[in-house]
């Protein structure tokens, strides 16, 4: 059997594909939410601002004008002719020569081959987009890494294929493990190199500095030198040791991790400047004694910014009230539980942020 042929077998049939489509009960909320996402993406916010204030009709209009013309400015020169030739030839038709030229058809064609060339673009992307997924994945630790006297439980789900978000574990030595939640200003391919290069950094210094502070400082030294410009880092490092309930921690902008002590709650000193901001800045290294069945809950502002259709955020103290409830259960199932709980607040609304938690229970 040929490669052809063995290839078509394999391809879906196209109209089985399309009575799949059809057969979708989200259809019209899907087109509904891509409508959405696109105005948001190729309208700026003044453009956004004036159209709630216009009429319907007048406002079908000037979205797709202004879509339209967002469209065309940003393809390449020569796709940019194209499409505006095709659209030309859509709306243009004569006789010549008695015999009816359908103008229209070659129009469409040639749009239908300057779409076929941006599907190939983003396809392309897309395959390397799922490589560097790919390389992430591999990077990433396990999920409730063993630590004796501890029960712990990591996540990270970027918004994109990539994220920005870092999660790590690090064997140290015997007696010192470390912990660490990142967030890269942004998100995308940009800020998963970055993370990657911070990952890769606090692993090699980490062994390198029993002094937290020292770390942090360092690290900070190492982003603002590879860094781009008005591109910074937050960061929570802490360290355990096994059958003990210090956490020596250091926190370079991140928000303030959450101790839970029963039912009660409490919010952790803010840290000091995000790395990548000032070259010179200093850290302090904080402390927190955990007791039998104390949680420390580490997460990146993905959580509380998580966002409904309706806009709404997540919010603090739906964190808060949330954490309070689950504090007597395992990391696992306490994270788990949290995670479950975003997800229904957001329903169908397109993930904003990456989102990264890490929670260590004393045993």
């Amino acid at each position: 059997m040929t490669t052809e042929s063995s290839q078509s077998e394999r391809e879906p049939k196209i109209f089985n594909v399309l009575k799949e489509d059809l057969r979708s009960a989200d259809f019209p909320r899907t087109i509904r939410r891509d409508f959405k996402e696109l105005k948001e993406f190729m309208l700026a916010e003044e453009r956004q601002k004036r159209l709630r204030e216009m009429g319907r009709a007048k406002q079908w209009f000037y979205i797709a004008w202004w879509l339209l013309r967002s469209l065309i400015l940003k393809l390449t020169p020569a796709r940019r002719l194209l499409v505006v030739l095709g659209i030309v030839l859509l709306m243009f038709q004569s006789n010549v020569g008695g015999a009816d030229q359908h103008y229209y058809i070659i129009g469409g064609l040639v749009l239908l081959f300057v779409l076929m060339l941006e599907l190939k673009d983003k396809l392309v992307a897309q395959k390397e987009l799922e490589a560097g997924r790919a390389v992430q994945n591999a990077l990433m630790p396990e999920r409730t890494p063993q630590v004796p006297g501890w029960n712990i439980w990591l996540f990270t789900r970027s918004a994109n294929e990539v994220g920005g978000d870092l999660v790590d574990f690090v064997r140290i030595s015997d007696d010192r493990f470390g912990v660490a939640v990142g967030d890269i200003a942004g998100k995308g391919l940009r800020a998963a190199l970055l993370s990657a290069k911070l990952q890769a950094s606090l692993r090699a210094l980490a062994p390198e500095f029993t002094t937290l502070g020292e770390l942090s400082a360092k690290l900070n030294q190492i982003f603002c030198r590879d860094s781009l410009p008005n591109l910074f880092a937050s960061i929570f490092y802490l360290e355990i040791q096994p059958d003990s309930g210090l956490i020596r921690a250091v926190n370079a902008g991140h928000l303030p991790p959450l101790l839970l002590r029963g039912t009660q709650v409490e919010k952790s000193e803010k840290g000091g400047v995000a790395l990548g901001i000032l070259p010179s800045a200093q850290f302090t290294e904080q402390r927190f004694e955990l007791q039998k069945d104390n949680v420390f809950l580490v997460y990146s502002d993905g959580l509380t910014e998580a966002r409904n259709e309706e806009g709404t955020f997540f919010g603090e103290q739906r964190l808060l009230d949330l954490a309070s409830q689950l504090a007597s259960l395992p990391a696992e199932r306490i994270g788990e539980q949290l995670v479950a709980e975003i997800d229904r607040f957001v329903g169908e609304a397109r993930a904003n942020d990456d989102l990264s938690i890490a929670i260590l229970r004393r045993l």
